[in-house]
């Protein structure tokens, strides 16, 4: 018997970003979410990373600024740059 149902998962989902955090409002593991979630085809918020990567990228080639970056995506100064480096600086 699932805990949620495929509405309020992505409602939670929006609101606490992460399936350890869903799972620790039900009190059940993180791999229940997970499978709740794949269950209902719901993909994980991560699976989003790709094109705000390349959105990052973007905007360091085009000379934007790490901290400003940051503060766009709500991400650390420190993540900023480790993702430049990994997609951003790749040999052609």
């Amino acid at each position: 018997m699932a805990i949620v149902g495929k509405n309020e998962l992505v409602q939670l989902q929006k609101k606490l970003k992460t399936d350890e955090a869903i799972a620790k409002k039900f009190g059940v593991t993180r791999q229940a979410i997970h499978q709740l979630r794949n269950k209902y085809g719901i993909a994980s918020r991560w699976s989003l990373n790709k094109e705000r990567d390349k959105k990052i990228v973007g905007l360091f080639k085009a000379g934007k600024k790490g901290a400003d970056i940051a503060e766009k995506f709500g991400l650390s100064v420190s993540q900023t740059y480790r993702i430049f480096s990994s997609i951003g600086r790749k040999k052609k």
